[in-house]
């Protein structure tokens, strides 16, 4: 009788229960001791995107894209060795395909994205669009590996 009372004052706290049992047992997965790796990317990352944002000509920020998109692939680079190196020789060959998949669909983006995003089309801000689709892509995939690298000691 009790539970009924209880139920009929909190119909959802069955729900609520179960929920808190479950967010409670994914974030005992994470150690908080362990680094916060794809916060410290963005941290890293934030200094190239501010000086996209506060250029003040198409120049500047195609430069500034320019100096981001190498940040990126050395980051991108660093992850994927860093990862690589904690697997075995299986996995090791599952990644190296997957990411010979990535660039392959990298590539086709990128020559999607030069091809539409043209002066004809856009005018000047194609460039930009360009630059922040082109590092979009490429920033994404880097959070991918190191989202994946966190699993390991």
């Amino acid at each position: 009788m009790i539970y009924l009372s209880v139920r009929r004052l909190f119909p959802a706290l069955p729900g609520l229960l179960a929920g808190l049992a479950l967010t409670a047992s994914a974030l005992a997965i994470d150690n908080p001791d362990t680094p916060d790796i794809v916060a410290q990317f963005e941290a890293r990352a934030q200094p190239f995107e501010a000086r996209i944002g506060e250029a003040a000509s198409v120049r500047e920020t195609a430069l500034a894209n320019g100096a981001y998109q190498r940040f990126l692939d050395g980051e991108l680079n660093q992850a994927y060795q860093a990862l690589a190196g904690k697997l075995g020789p299986t996995e090791r060959a599952a990644l190296a395909r997957s990411e010979r998949s990535w660039l392959s669909y990298r590539d086709r983006e990128f020559a999607f994205i030069d091809q539409n995003w043209t002066p004809e089309h856009f005018g000047l801000s194609a460039a930009l669009s360009r630059g922040d689709y082109r590092s979009a892509l490429v920033k994404q995939r880097t959070v991918t590996l190191l989202q994946y690298l966190k699993n390991y000691p």
